[in-house]
């Protein structure tokens, strides 16, 4: 469990998280928003990549942000970034690999422990293949390798599907509601794709210029009128509001495109 209390961000005179209060518990749990509402920061906060201003993170009882960033990576959280991560002149094993180095995994187990990442998320090319020879799908699956090895307790995934087809968005799907089973570990998703984040998630949490707007049941939370004004526009702005019965499932895939907040 994620116990998040009055986080406050700042970059100068902009606020990219305004007093964030918010529990994420067992499971696979959403965070949505339009770009540059704070969802990013909010990942970069929890890895150690952003100090904030204000609040307090507790993860299983412990105090995150007191705890130094390389520490953070050995106490179990991961993460995916929206630009991919992984060496490409480096082997899909070697680049699981190196995460598992400062993991809670072991160096006896290091090799069981990679393979089995490889497998969990059904990469099927050789251990030995470099990536960079490697196409979107099978690139974007060594990612989501690095993020489950090693014993993880938190996995963020920061936009994992962003430009892949449907089909193998579905198989994604399978492999991110697998984690908390598989792993044990509490998932935390970041997807403009609504049928992606309905699929794999219980409960939803929205932001919207770095303040919480939303929070619960993922269904409800798509049919939520601030919500859908929050992507959308207001009625006054002329745009093409869905039903309130269907929310923003229908929709779809939100528009992508960088979120640097």
């Amino acid at each position: 469990m994620i116990a998040v209390d009055g986080l406050t961000v700042r970059f100068g005179g902009v606020t990219s998280l305004d007093a964030m209060s918010v529990t994420f518990k067992a499971g696979t749990c959403g965070l949505i928003g339009p770009n540059g509402a704070g969802k990013t920061t909010f990942f970069n906060v929890l890895s150690g990549c952003v100090r904030p201003a204000a609040g307090t993170v507790h993860a299983d009882d412990e105090d995150l942000l007191a705890m130094a960033d390389y520490r953070r990576a050995r106490w179990g959280l991961r993460r995916t970034f929206q630009t991919e991560q992984a060496i490409e002149s480096l082997s899909v094993y070697d680049n699981v690999a190196m995460v598992h180095e400062h993991s809670r995994g072991g160096r006896a187990t290091r090799q069981d422990d990679v393979l089995g990442a490889i497998r969990f998320v059904g990469l099927d090319v050789d251990p030995e293949a470099k990536v960079g020879v490697l196409g979107a799908r099978e690139r974007r699956l060594v990612e989501v390798a690095r993020a489950v090895v090693g014993e993880p307790r938190i996995v963020l995934l920061d936009e994992p599907a962003a430009g892949l087809p449907d089909e193998e968005t579905e198989h994604l799907s399978r492999v991110i509601r697998a984690i908390p089973e598989h792993m044990g570990a509490l998932v935390i998703l970041v997807d403009h794709d609504m049928s992606l984040v309905s699929a794999c998630c219980e409960v939803t949490a929205v932001l919207d210029f770095g303040k919480l707007i939303a929070a619960g049941p993922t269904a409800e939370v798509l049919r939520d009128e601030q919500v859908i004004r929050a992507y959308l526009g207001t009625e006054d702005d002329g745009l093409q509001r869905p039903d309130a019965d269907v929310g923003l499932r229908t929709r779809g895939r939100m528009p992508r495109g960088s979120d640097p907040l």
